[in-house]
């Protein structure tokens, strides 16, 4: 049996026993709901307009007797408003009446015995005279008879009303129980089949998946000569093969993993190893070089041509690119490579570190470094000498790159767990659609290139390594022409932590 065969008779079974409990569950309800309808939108009403006419006559009884007692015309008015409202009441109980047999013969005796009442006295009374000279006991004693008859009638229907609201409220309250009692079954009924369902599909889908999951970790550990059974629905034995297809060719991959591993750790030592020898090999004679070019501009100093001149600075000047790159070439090879014991520093200090050492080169640019810092410290952890070179780079390109006379920026803050150091310029900018390209070894943007700024394009590559090794991240907007804002963000670390505490170890 097929998977999509045992799941569907199971879903089919449900669905029927499903569709049962439905049309159970709504038909039932309905029915309830027009049982419970009937209670407060027919019965109900109907016996309150049945109170209201016993309270209509009880005031016209009033009114009546209050006419007779003082003569005062306010009684004969407040007789005239009960007599208005009777008529709109019994015309409710009347209709309601009339499609309840039982009911109609009682309200119609009631009905009748009012109307005796009124014709007989009260209308006749309220008719007549008014005030104690115009007392008659003959006509009060008649009254007091009519009026106990129709409420002895009123009685016997608010009864049978009574009857009717029970009746219909038992009704509903049946209906009810009945639809909860069959909902109930036809859930028990559904928890078997489910029950049934579930057994079949653990036999034969279930378990067979758990034994290939088992087989799976075993693989993923390291156990490659484990192998899949062949139990189970069809759909899972032709998996059950091809897993195991898989563990005999992942076995043949995993020897040649091992030795593509052991080929690429050689050439990641060779490559440091290369890049440290090349770089101290090359250190050696460009001193030796840069010693040579000193004592030939000191000897020859007043001796050379124009054109000799101009040769010496540029094989002096090149020189000195030559070792930089060396130096830039080695600090971002270290920064890669090196783990990284992080401590616990006040960014602030640091930045007073680094404008220190560029502000020599500043001021011979005519340059003005504002500095915007808070009071309290902004602690991180950090590889001092690392960081205090990402920021050196950040702010001696801004430096580099502004125009004299204008102002660099540098401002410390805290934000959201965060600390944000933001190193803003008015200098030449960086093209729009060469910023994303910002970061890559040895890039540097089209205009410093034109306006011959000395650079080996590896200080952002610095920064970047430097900053993702400490948790941040560096954020850069520029516009050509108008200056360059980078923002460089560590994670803050509490003061209660304390100074100095040495910090975790992050490695590449």
């Amino acid at each position: 049996m097929s998977v999509e065969d045992l799941v569907g008779l199971a879903v089919r079974r449900l669905l029927v026993v499903v569709a049962a409990l439905a049309v159970v569950a709504v038909g039932g309800m309905l029915l309830a709901a027009q049982a419970v309808s009937r209670v407060t939108s027919e019965v109900t009403p109907a016996a309150e307009a049945h109170q209201e006419v016993l309270q209509d006559l009880t005031d016209l009884e009033s009114a009546v007797g209050a006419w007779a007692r003082s003569g005062d015309a306010a009684a004969l008015e407040d007789y005239r408003e009960a007599a208005a409202r009777l008529p709109g009441h019994e015309r409710d109980v009347a209709d309601f009446a009339a499609s309840e047999p039982d009911l109609q013969p009682l309200l119609a005796s009631e009905l009748q015995a009012g109307q005796r009442w009124l014709d007989q006295y009260a209308d006749l009374r309220a008719a007549a005279p008014g005030g104690p000279e115009t007392f008659d006991p003959a006509r009060f004693a008649l009254g007091q008879d009519l009026f106990s008859r129709y409420r002895a009638e009123h009685a016997v229907t608010a009864r049978a009303f009574d009857d009717l609201t029970a009746q219909a409220r038992t009704r509903a309250w049946w209906l009810v129980g009945a639809t909860i009692a069959a909902t109930l079954l036809l859930t028990a009924l559904a928890g078997l089949v489910v029950t049934r369902a579930r057994r079949d599909l653990r036999r034969d889908l279930s378990r067979p998946l758990q034994d290939l999951e088992t087989v799976v970790q075993d693989m993923a550990a390291g156990r490659l000569e484990v192998r899949a059974g062949d139990a189970g629905t069809r759909e899972v034995r032709a998996v059950a093969a091809a897993l195991n297809e898989l563990a005999d060719a992942q076995a043949r991959a995993r020897a040649v993993e091992a030795h593509i591993h052991d080929e690429l750790r050689e050439l990641d030592t060779a490559r440091e190893d290369f890049v440290s020898n090349v770089s101290h090999e090359l250190r050696t004679p460009l001193t030796t070089i840069s010693g040579y070019l000193e004592m030939v501009a000191e000897e020859f100093e007043d001796a050379m041509g124009p054109r000799h001149q101009r040769m010496l600075e540029a094989t002096t000047r090149n020189v000195a690119r030559l070792r930089l790159l060396i130096d830039d070439l080695l600090t971002l090879s270290r920064a890669e490579a090196r783990s990284t014991s992080l401590e616990q520093g006040d960014v602030r200090l640091l930045l007073r570190d680094v404008l220190t050492d560029v502000a020599i080169t500043a001021a011979g640019r005519d340059l003005r470094v504002e500095v915007e810092e808070p009071e309290d410290p902004l602690w991180v952890l950090m590889d001092r000498a690392m960081l205090a070179r990402a920021f050196l780079n950040v702010i001696g390109n801004a430096v580099k790159f502004s125009r004299p006379g204008s102002v660099v920026t540098v401002a410390a803050s805290a934000h959201e767990a965060m600390v944000r150091v933001t190193v803003s310029d008015s200098g030449i900018g960086i093209p729009a659609d060469e910023v994303d390209q910002l970061g890559g070894r040895f890039f540097r943007a089209s205009n410093a290139v034109d306006n011959e700024i000395a650079g080996t394009g590896l200080g952002l590559r610095i920064v970047q390594t430097i900053v993702d090794k400490h948790g941040g991240d560096v954020r850069i907007t520029s516009e050509e022409g108008r200056g360059t804002t980078v923002v460089v963000r560590l994670p803050e670390r509490s003061a209660r932590q304390g100074i100095g505490t040495p910090g975790p170890t992050l490695a590449q």
